[in-house]
Formats: structure tokens, sequence, C-alpha cells
């Protein structure tokens, strides 16, 4: 993929992360920073389990959503204590 399919499957990662987590989203730049990173975290995981959602803009916006999602909860659990 390329720097600009980075970008835009991070903002969509990291946006969709902040609605499901309840947060309504943390600003573009965040989202994007946010999806990437949970692009790799999502990566991560998936190969630890063995899986590959398939490839294209559609399974790494649910890699990196799914990782994404895991930062925020991560995150969270870090504010708590």
């Amino acid at each position: 993929m390329g720097f600009v399919a980075w970008i835009l499957v991070g903002l969509v990662a990291g946006w969709l992360a902040g609605q499901v987590m309840g947060g309504g989203g943390y600003g573009v730049v965040f989202d994007i920073i946010l999806g990437i990173l949970g692009g790799i975290v999502g990566g991560w995981v998936f190969g630890l389990l063995g899986i590959w959602p398939g490839g294209g803009v559609i399974g790494s916006i649910i890699v990196a959503f799914i990782g994404a999602v895991i930062l925020v909860w991560i995150s969270r659990l870090l504010k708590r204590a």
C-alpha cells in the first residue's frame, strides 16, 4: 500500500475505533495515528492467532480497527491505574 492509503486506512480505522469505544473520535491527526498504530498491533495479534482477513483495503481496515480498539482499551486501563 502507498503512503496515502496508509493515511486513509488509519483515519477510517481510528475514527471507527473512537466511535465504537465511546469517544466520538479523537481528532483527525490522532485518529490517523491511532489507526496506523492499530494496524501494527492488529497485524501482530492476527499473526499470533494465525488469522488473516484477506487482502485489500477492507481487510486492512478491519485489522487496523481491531488493533486500534485494543489500543484504546489498553490506554483506558492505564488511565484508571
